[in-house]
Formats: structure tokens, C-alpha cells, sequence
């Protein structure tokens, strides 16, 4: 049986990792052993943060709804439930654009649920 050599595939792994490691600093971009553990470990700061970003995006909307509502004389959980109770079927993703970018639709809606509140 013939042995097998393996130059090729050993190149084809070790360029595909030290093309991910691009733009790394130091021998991390170009050291094979150290580029291999930097992209390890890249990638699984990617894995994580890719799950993290909805958390904190999220969290940004709320507190932009908080901003907003509150000049208007209301809190953000009274406001959620005002909304709720009058039936807007809008996310905060929207609800937070309409506060920075058009304030006087943002204030009719805060006008509906306090309205659905009974203030």
C-alpha cells in the first residue's frame, strides 16, 4: 500500500486558520501554533457575542423607550402595560425608533396607552 504524504492537506489547513487570523497583531498573523489558539479563541468570543448582541440591543430599546416616555410623564412599565391593554402590537425595536427619529408619532402612541390607563 502506498504511505501518504501529507504536505498538501497540512498546507490547506494551515492556510485556511492564518487567513482567519489576518490582521492579528504580533506572531499571532503569522505563526501557525499561536494564530491556531488566537482563532480558537476568536471564535468563540463570536459564538457568545452573537447571542449577547440580541440581549444588549434589547436592553438599548428599553432604555430608549424609557427616555422618551418619560419626558412625556410616564414610566417605561407603565407605558408597556398602557400599550398593551390598548392593543399596539408594536416591538420595542420600532417603539425605540419612533422615540429618537419621530417624536410626535412616539407621543400619539403614548397618548393611546394612557389613554388604555385611564390617566
Amino acid at each position: 500500500m502506498a504511505r501518504v504524504k501529507r504536505g498538501v492537506t497540512a498546507r490547506a489547513r494551515h492556510k485556511k486558520v492564518l487567513k482567519l487570523a489576518k490582521g492579528y497583531r504580533g506572531r499571532s498573523h503569522s505563526t501557525f501554533r499561536t494564530a491556531l489558539e488566537k482563532v480558537e479563541k476568536g471564535l468563540r468570543y463570536a459564538y457568545r457575542d452573537r447571542r449577547n448582541k440580541k440581549r444588549v440591543f434589547r436592553a438599548l430599546w428599553i432604555q430608549r423607550i424609557n427616555a422618551g416616555v418619560r419626558e412625556l410623564g410616564l414610566t417605561y412599565s407603565q407605558f408597556i402595560a398602557g400599550a398593551t391593554k390598548a392593543g399596539i402590537a408594536l416591538d420595542r425595536k420600532i417603539l425605540a425608533d419612533l422615540a429618537v427619529r419621530e417624536p410626535e408619532a412616539f407621543k400619539a402612541i403614548v397618548a393611546q396607552a394612557q389613554a388604555a390607563l385611564g390617566k
